[in-house]
């Protein structure tokens, strides 16, 4: 059964690929070399501690069957950032 997870930030991200890597039964030897990646960098990943590519994002999710769905909402939050605002 599929679920959702929130993804907010590089943490966020890397929690839900190593849940995900987990699940299948993989190792990061496993997934990082069916995704052309060092385990090391794998790893950094996992844990938030890396900047990540996202071709890098999209191979890793990819190689672990996760598929990414957009929820845009009806209107702008509050906290949306205008065009040109720093972030």
């Amino acid at each position: 059964m599929a679920r959702e997870s929130r993804v907010r930030s590089a943490r966020d991200l890397g929690t839900v690929i190593a849940e995900a890597r987990r699940l299948r039964g993989w190792t990061q030897a496993d997934l990082a070399e069916s995704a052309s990646i060092e385990r090391s960098y794998l790893a950094r990943i996992e844990t938030g501690a890396s900047v990540i590519l996202l071709d890098r994002v999209f191979r890793l999710l990819r190689r672990l069957g996760v598929e990414v769905i957009a929820t845009l909402p009806e209107s702008a939050p509050a906290e949306a950032l205008a065009p040109g605002d720093e972030h």
